[in-house]
């Protein structure tokens, strides 16, 4: 692999899980396309794109504070999971499957934050 992101664990975890918030938008209704759709998809691609920015070529101090956006935009994706199943568009186990995914996640990139000097 090229990239140093390539190789950590928690950039892996946060492309499947992007890619399953993928599939569960797909399922949303029309009207939610473009609003909560959106939203979560674009902050589960956002937990990876920032671990990936982070790790390439910068300080420590850089890394930590992209780390830092990426666990936001996993805690945003957990927001957006509530108000879908609120709403009635995600199921209790679709809910209840992701939240615990991204519990994982979260704690796993603040591990690897915390790693850094």
């Amino acid at each position: 692999m090229a990239f140093k992101f390539e190789e950590l664990r928690v950039w892996e975890l946060s492309i499947n899980l992007a890619t399953e918030i993928n599939r569960l938008v797909k399922t949303f209704p029309s009207e939610e396309r473009f609003v909560l759709a959106s939203q979560i998809q674009r902050a589960a691609d956002s937990v990876a794109l920032n671990i990936a920015e982070g790790s390439t070529g910068q300080s420590n101090a850089e890394f930590k504070k992209f780390l830092g956006y990426s666990n936001r935009s996993a805690i945003e994706v957990v927001c957006c999971l509530h108000l879908g199943w609120r709403r009635n568009i995600i199921s209790d186990e679709s809910f209840s499957n992701l939240y615990s995914s991204y519990e994982v996640l979260i704690v796993k990139i603040q591990a690897l934050r915390n790693s850094i000097n």
